[in-house]
């Protein structure tokens, strides 16, 4: 399993880089992109891809777990507990984007950028992402 195409860090976000992963687990759970059973990437893997810590994403996976959404697996690795449920309606996944738009906005604010040029910037990322 690829975890680049589970998970995407920003390291410039603010946002703690343990704390952008876990979150990530938590929306591929609950979206369903990441089933009950379904093991996770290891650590040395999504460390090595993303090139962070190891560290790092041990404590994500360790969070994770005391919140009882993985388990480790002897052996095996990490494997999601929660049951998986059915994916959310257009507005709840708009709503969970939220806190994301409103950091892409207030950057744009900051760097002075119109509305039309952060569409703009965005448009093709979403294209690039529909083309997987």
């Amino acid at each position: 399993m690829n975890s680049n195409l589970l998970f995407q860090i920003n390291p410039s976000s603010g946002v703690p880089i343990y704390r952008q992963l876990m979150d990530q687990v938590r929306t591929l759970v609950k979206t369903g992109r990441l089933n009950a059973e379904e093991m996770l990437p290891s650590v040395r893997q999504i460390a090595e891809e993303l090139e962070v810590n190891p560290m790092t994403v041990s404590k994500a996976y360790s969070l994770l777990e005391r919140d009882g959404i993985i388990e480790r697996v002897r052996g095996q690795g990490m494997r999601v507990l929660a049951p998986a449920k059915p994916r959310s309606g257009v507005k709840e996944r708009q709503q969970s984007l939220l806190p994301l738009l409103e950091q892409v906005a207030a950057q744009a604010f900051q760097l002075g950028l119109t509305s039309e040029q952060v569409i703009a910037a965005l448009t093709p990322l979403l294209k690039d992402l529909n083309h997987d």
